[in-house]
C-alpha cells in the first residue's frame, strides 16, 4: 500500500507547487489580441477537433492520470543523457508549454506535464481543446483556428469540410514545412496522414476519408499573398517563473 501511496502523495505535492491555471483562457485571449486573432469559444469545431485529437493525442479523452504516466515515461526516455526538451506530447501539455514560461530539459518537461494535468483537472476537455485550437499558429500569419479557417478557405471553423479540417489539423506541428501555399505537395501528404488517423481512431470511414482527400481545396487569393514563413511564436503573457534559479 505504501509503495503506491507515497508516489501518489509526491505527485499531488508537486502539482500543488506549480502555479494555478485559472487564468489560462485570459492568456489565450492575450496571445490572440497581440496577433490580431479572434477567440472561438467552446465547444471546438467538431471536424477540426476530431482531426487534431486523432493526429496529436488519441488518448486526449482518457483519464489525465494515464496521460501523466505516459508523458513522464516519454520525457525520461527522450531527455536522460541529452538534457534535450522533447516537446509537448499531449494536447494539454502542448497548451501548457504555450501558455506558461518554464525551463528546458527534463525538469521543464515535467513542469509541462504537471501543468497539463492541472489544465485537464480545471477545465473540460472541450475547453482545453478550444484553447489549444485558438492559440496555435497555422502558418501564413494565421493564429488560431478562426483566422486559419477564414484565411485559407473563407469559412467559419465550424463549417470546415473533412478535407479542409484535415489540412488545417496537419499544420500546427510544422506550419512552415506543411505550408499549403509554399509546399502544396507536402501539405497534401500531411492531410492524407491526418485522414488516415481519423480512420484508425474510428472517427471517419475509409470511403469518407477517400472522398475528403479528393475534394478540391481552393485556397483564398488572400492566403496566397501572405508571407509563407511563420513568425516566431508569441511570447506567453507575463506569469510566475516556474523554475527560479534555473
Amino acid at each position: 500500500m505504501g509503495g503506491v501511496l507515497l508516489p501518489l502523495i509526491a505527485v499531488v505535492v508537486y502539482l500543488l507547487s506549480l502555479p494555478g491555471v485559472g487564468g489560462a483562457e485570459a492568456r489565450v485571449e492575450a496571445i490572440l489580441a497581440r496577433e490580431g486573432g479572434h477567440v472561438l469559444p467552446a465547444p471546438p469545431p467538431a471536424r477540426l477537433g476530431a482531426a487534431v485529437v486523432s493526429t496529436e493525442d488519441e488518448n486526449f479523452y482518457a483519464n489525465p492520470v494515464f496521460d501523466v504516466a505516459a508523458g513522464i515515461g516519454r520525457a525520461a526516455v527522450a531527455t536522460i543523457g541529452t538534457n534535450e526538451d522533447p516537446g509537448g506530447s499531449t494536447i494539454a501539455q502542448q497548451l501548457a508549454k504555450r501558455l506558461y514560461p518554464h525551463g528546458g530539459g527534463l525538469l521543464g518537461t515535467l513542469e509541462e506535464i504537471g501543468l497539463g494535468v492541472k489544465l485537464s483537472l480545471t477545465y473540460s476537455h472541450e475547453q482545453v481543446l478550444s484553447m489549444y485550437l485558438n492559440s496555435v499558429y497555422y502558418g501564413n500569419g494565421y493564429w488560431g483556428d478562426y483566422a486559419a479557417a477564414e484565411g485559407y478557405f473563407g469559412v467559419s471553423p465550424r463549417r470546415l469540410t473533412w478535407g479542409e479540417a484535415a489540412m488545417l489539423a496537419g499544420l500546427p506541428q510544422a506550419p512552415s514545412a506543411y505550408d499549403p501555399v509554399a509546399h502544396p505537395r507536402l501539405a497534401r501528404r500531411r492531410q492524407r496522414h491526418v485522414l488516415d488517423q481519423l480512420v484508425v481512431n474510428g472517427r471517419l470511414g475509409a470511403a469518407a476519408a477517400a472522398r475528403a482527400f479528393r475534394e478540391p481545396l481552393p485556397l483564398r487569393p488572400a492566403a496566397r499573398l501572405r508571407p509563407s514563413s511563420p513568425r516566431a511564436p508569441a511570447t506567453p503573457p507575463p506569469g510566475p517563473s516556474l523554475s527560479p534559479g534555473r
